[in-house]
């Protein structure tokens, strides 16, 4: 079965520094594209930043370009997020998923209908 673990969420003061990762198991991550979303209590979730299967092509919601970094390592089936500049609206649960192979980069990657397999998420708080 598929699985995803995120971990490396915790506790940061406004303008701190975070780095998530997410490791995949029970399918071969070289074939997935894969986001990063979060969810803020009693908000919808939304995602913040997509890469190719092979890492060639970012995305990033606008709200946190220039702070936030995708990256990946297929061959440790590893997913990371850089989180820089932590804001206090950066609050909440942040999960790693697998986006369907059905669709391509010219469609729409943030957005989490696109995406098959979730991990449980970790939480990220930024306090002030």
């Amino acid at each position: 079965q598929a699985q995803l673990v995120e971990s490396g969420g915790g506790l940061v003061q406004s303008g701190g520094s975070l780095r998530l990762s997410c490791v995949a198991s029970g399918f071969t991550v070289d074939y997935y594209g894969m986001g990063w979303f979060r969810q803020a209590p009693g908000k919808e979730r939304e995602g913040v930043s997509y890469i190719s299967n092979s890492g060639e092509t970012t995305i990033y919601a606008d709200s946190v370009k220039g702070r936030f970094t995708i990256s990946r390592d297929n061959k440790k089936h590893m997913v990371y997020l850089q989180i820089d500049s932590l804001k206090p609206e950066d609050t909440g649960v942040y999960y790693c998923a697998a986006r369907s192979l059905v669709y391509s980069d010219d469609d729409s990657p943030l957005n989490p209908f696109e995406y098959d397999y979730w991990g449980q998420g970790t939480q990220v708080t930024v306090g002030s």
